[in-house]
């Protein structure tokens, strides 16, 4: 069975002028090498395809997959996740992971969070301001906090994002509008506990796959997970595998969160505890990062015993089974 890989790599738009955060999303070679790597070790055989755009050559040549095992993230516009999705589905290819539908919903958080609301699944309360007209329309209490609608790895996320005054809230809120080129989300700060819920399978066959409490160390910026503290995630945060009361609910309302929304083969969704110290939905990454030790679902995997190598083999079951191909799973993974 060949089995496509699509992915943006840092590299390739750090050499066309692209900032750190502009390609914070993006992939690096050795998260490529351990995804082909693992999938050959299943016995699938590989092709390395790499982004929209040599994705579009190889189709226009006649180039085909059984399946496409897709990472990448896009480039421009809301709907930069679902891009290549998208263009397989046109082409009737099967891929991994969530559909165009899920990954253009859950880039804007403040559409997620309505949809979340709306299945009575508890998330902080919220408002979307496009222009700071709208801040007078702001009628959440302080403590804030606000951060661009429709970036991932923490872009836009520092210590500012937490916010105790309407003027502070003002002045960043203008900064993000400028920088970002997108509405800003605003919420309800919650103070207490972090959590990061991993999710594999899809619909009534997924399950959780472990949580992990995210906690700042002293050298970390405070109050968030932010893209700082992503990016050096060795040295400034740890991963403290849990399983307390508080943190079964927090896997429990991620599963829900997860089925409601759809979300397909494997993924993440992040939350926080309020002042009472009950879980809340923030965000779901439904095409979460893949680096063998530096990305957080298979660090939360590796922490609740489940394998890189095994992680990758359920990423590709439960997709070929969706399809109707699980009958044509290699004999390794048959027997991994």
């Amino acid at each position: 069975m060949l089995v496509g890989i699509t992915y943006d790599l840092r590299e390739e738009y750090r050499s066309r002028g692209f900032s750190g955060e502009d390609i914070a999303e993006f992939d690096s070679p050795a998260t490529i090498d351990a995804i082909a790597s693992t999938l050959e070790s299943l016995g699938f055989d590989v092709e390395r395809i790499g982004h929209i755009e040599n994705l579009v050559r190889l189709l226009a040549s006649g180039g085909r997959w059984d399946i496409v095992f897709n990472i990448a993230e896009g480039l421009r516009g809301i709907g930069r996740e679902a891009q290549v999705p998208a263009l397989l589905d046109a082409y009737g290819i099967p891929y991994t992971f969530s559909d165009p539908c899920i990954l253009s919903l859950s880039l804007h958080k403040a559409m997620t969070k309505h949809v979340i609301r709306d299945l009575g699944i508890p998330t902080p309360d919220f408002f979307l301001l496009e222009r700071l007209e709208d801040l007078k329309r702001v009628a959440i209490p302080c403590p804030l906090f606000a951060k661009p609608c429709s970036e991932g790895t923490g872009k836009g996320i520092s210590p500012s994002s937490f916010i105790s005054s309407r003027q502070e809230l003002a002045a960043l809120c203008e900064d993000l509008l400028e920088r970002y080129r997108q509405s800003v989300l605003i919420e309800e700060y919650l103070p207490g506990r972090e959590f990061t819920v991993g999710i594999i399978g899809s619909g009534a066959t997924a399950r959780v796959a472990g949580v992990v409490e995210v906690k700042l160390l002293s050298d970390a910026e405070k109050f968030a997970y932010s893209y700082a503290n992503k990016e050096n995630c060795e040295e400034l945060v740890l991963y403290d595998r849990i399983d307390d009361d508080t943190a079964r609910e927090a896997a429990e309302i991620a599963l829900r969160a997860w089925r409601g929304l759809g979300c397909l083969d494997a993924g993440r969704v992040d939350l926080r505890c309020d002042v009472a110290g009950r879980p809340a939905f923030i965000e779901v990454n439904p095409l979460a990062g893949l680096h063998p030790e530096h990305s957080d679902l298979p660090i939360i995997c590796a922490k609740h015993g489940i394998p890189y190598r095994e992680l990758i083999g359920e990423i590709m079951r439960s997709a070929l089974s969706r399809c109707g191909m699980l009958e044509r799973v290699p004999g390794a993974m048959r027997r991994s």
